[in-house]
């Protein structure tokens, strides 16, 4: 057990180190505005179908 918990602090070392954090938190909003962007389409998109279904 011991071995296995100190493989996983090594890989925690090591990804700390090869990861600085502003540029993390840069990915993660990237990935945020993008999924917003999409998602607000997808809603446009739906309420119209609606909208022109209901007026048939």
């Amino acid at each position: 057990m011991k071995r296995f918990s100190s493989f996983f602090t090594l890989c925690f070392i090591l990804l700390t180190f090869s990861l600085s954090s502003c540029e993390l938190a840069g990915d993660i909003f990237k990935a945020g505005a993008w999924t917003a962007v999409i998602g607000i389409v997808l809603v446009v998109l739906l309420v119209g179908f609606i909208i022109r279904k209901i007026r048939r």
